[in-house]
């Protein structure tokens, strides 16, 4: 097997890693910051982490930490807005297609943790235990994150019930 090399991974993976992230993180900007740092750590250990059994896993990790970081540190930009955005997403953007749902409104209200397992679980269909390992933590404490989540969205989200349907 020949290791793949840094640009191909970079190409490959930025637009999936920036809607996770996206997807965490509720912000565009935040989302694209992230995966950029996540990305720049990574080329300077390109090496060793092209060795590694998972190499895409790692790099989710990456990414999906420096969120979570960007989120508990506090570090968050504060930009001025005005009445006009300066340039208009267009339709098929995340921006456009997420905000206007529900049920993204909502996930977006969790926590970023809760959210964090939601989208790793969901989005990405990772395991309980490939999620402890993106987000550092037991698979209990996925499961109860996990489960925490889904019960604040039932609560927030204005749909009927339909028998042997969960969020």
């Amino acid at each position: 097997m020949t290791v793949p090399e840094y640009d191909e991974v970079y190409a490959a993976l930025w637009p999936r890693l920036v809607r996770t992230a996206y997807a965490v993180s509720g912000d565009l900007g935040v989302a694209e910051d992230a995966v950029q740092t996540a990305f720049a750590k990574a080329y300077r250990s390109w090496r060793r982490i092209s060795q590694m059994e998972a190499p895409v896993a790692y790099l989710r990790k990456m990414a999906v930490n420096e969120v979570l970081n960007d989120r508990r540190l506090a570090r968050r930009r504060h930009e001025i807005t005005s009445d006009e955005p300066p340039e208009r997403a267009d339709a098929g953007s995340p921006d456009v297609a997420l905000a206007h749902d529900e049920l993204w409104r909502a996930i977006s209200s969790l926590p970023p943790r809760q959210r964090a397992v939601l989208v790793l679980r969901y989005y990405e269909d990772l395991s309980e235990q490939q999620i402890a390992d993106v987000l550092g933590c037991r698979p209990g404490t996925v499961k109860s994150q996990a489960s925490a989540a889904l019960a604040t969205l039932r609560t927030r989200v204005d749909h009927p019930s339909r028998a042997g349907e969960g969020l």
